[in-house]
Formats: C-alpha cells, structure tokens, sequence
C-alpha cells in the first residue's frame, strides 16, 4: 500500500462522525425506551393507555430478547461506527434483522396496529428505515478503508 493511499484510508470524513453521532443518539431513544418500558417506569409510562399498557407488558420472554438484540444492538454498532470499525456493519445488519422479528410479531402477528394505531406503524417504519440506511452507510465506509 502506498503512502497516499494509505493516508486516505485513514482519513475520517466529516459525514462519518455527523452520522455515528446523530446514529448514537437516535438509538439511545430506543434503549431509552427500552429501559424505561421493561422496568415498567411510572413517569415514562403514564404517556400510554391501559390497552397499550397491556400490550407492551405481555410481551412474550423472546420477543423481549429479539427487542433487546435490536436496541443494544444499534447502540453498540453506533459506538463501532464512531470507533471506526468494521463490525458496525454485521452489527447494524443482526439489529435490523432481530427489528423485523419485533416488529412482524407487534403488527403482523398481533394486535399492535389495533393498540398502537397508525402512530405505532408510522414511528416503525421510522426506525425501519433508519435501521436500513445505518448498515449500508458502514458498509460503504468499510468498503472505503474508513472502517477497520
């Protein structure tokens, strides 16, 4: 590897710490949320209805699991992704992968749309779509030498 081009292989672009900052802080709302839903807080919890409620508190043991891979897993591919390494990308891709297992159980298998409405569905795709670019953005770091 020549020395150019191993400088540019080290540079970090400016983009990469807006992204892995703004990715970091989007899915500490969602361990957020996650903490404050599983250890059922009076405050954080009182902004749902009783049907919600309900919902939310019957999760069964493995959704509960694949809900938690997702949200530490975003939040650990976040920090990676700000480490500048390459395991962001496999970590991004299982986060995304145990989200849809969330949420095809919560609106497809379930009465979430009824619970939640379109509100629920609308902030779901939010999160999807988010869970979808972050993989592809480390990728095309790695695949830049930005990431190792």
């Amino acid at each position: 590897m020549s020395r150019e081009s191993a400088a540019a292989a080290a540079r970090t672009p400016w983009h990469l710490w807006v992204v892995g900052i703004l990715a970091l802080l989007w899915n500490a709302m969602g361990a957020f949320d996650y903490l404050m839903t599983q250890t059922e807080n009076e405050a954080y919890m009182a902004a749902f209805t009783p049907e919600q409620l309900e919902f939310f508190y019957g999760f069964p043991v493995w959704l509960v699991a694949f809900w938690a891979t997702a949200v530490w897993g975003s939040v650990l591919a976040s920090v990676f992704l700000l480490l500048r390494k390459k395991w962001a990308t496999p970590v991004f891709l299982v986060s995304l992968a145990c989200l849809i297992v969330t949420a095809t159980h919560n609106f497809g298998l379930s009465n979430g749309y009824e619970v939640m409405g379109a509100a629920g569905v609308g902030f779901t795709l939010a999160i999807f779509a988010t869970s979808c670019l972050l993989p592809l953005y480390s990728w095309r770091m790695a695949s830049r030498g930005v990431l190792r």
